[in-house]
This record gives structure tokens, C-alpha cells and sequence, in this order.
């Protein structure tokens, strides 16, 4: 099974969870999703396993000067255009495949996947 990473190159927390990831040997693909976007279906799909178990609030980046929305009336469809027209916006790091999704704050969280 795929796992991807979401890594921002200038974020600590980012580095620190691919250092983790590396070092405890998880099978992984880096995508730097600033230079590589997500796909609305990837989105879609993203925000699926991430609802699961984070509020919407949680994985994504409200305090960013570009959110400009209540993140209370972001639904589904909201939330994945506005990543997908501002992918800053996405929190970072996360770890993802097929069937679950974690973000990596504090960095250590990655190790439960």
C-alpha cells in the first residue's frame, strides 16, 4: 500500500516527521505538496480519512493571513477547493494511504501509522 508524505521543506515540524519517518524505516513517498498540488480527487479523498479523526480545524492552517472563511462552514467540498486553490493552507506534515490519515503535530504522532 502507497503511503504518502505531505512535506513542506521550510517547516521544522515537516522536517523533523521525515527524519522520524526515515529513520523508523516507514515505507513513504514524499510529495511536496507547494510544488506538486493535490488533485481534488486526492483532496476528496484526504479529507475523508482526516475527518475521521481531526476536526476540520485541525488540518487546516486558519491562523495563514490567505484563510479567510468561517472554518465552522467549511464543508467537504469547501474545504477541498479552497487547498486546492491555496495548498499552503493544508497543515503539515501528514502521513496518508488508502485507509487512514495522521498529522505529524508533535512530529512523534507519525510513529502510530
Amino acid at each position: 500500500m502507497k503511503t504518502i508524505y505531505l512535506h513542506n521543506s521550510r517547516c521544522s515540524k515537516s522536517r523533523q516527521g521525515l527524519d522520524l519517518i526515515k529513520s523508523n524505516n516507514i515505507d513513504h513517498e514524499v510529495v511536496e505538496y507547494l510544488k506538486t498540488p493535490l488533485t481534488k480527487s486526492q483532496l476528496n479523498d484526504l479529507y475523508e480519512l482526516l475527518s475521521k479523526s481531526y476536526q476540520t480545524n485541525e488540518f487546516t492552517r486558519i491562523k495563514e493571513k490567505e484563510f479567510n472563511s468561517d472554518v465552522k462552514s467549511l464543508t467537504k467540498s469547501k474545504w477541498v477547493n479552497l487547498i486546492y486553490e491555496t495548498p499552503k493552507l493544508i497543515e503539515r506534515p501528514i502521513l496518508f494511504n488508502k485507509t487512514k490519515a495522521i498529522i505529524g503535530r508533535p512530529p512523534e504522532n507519525l510513529l502510530s501509522f
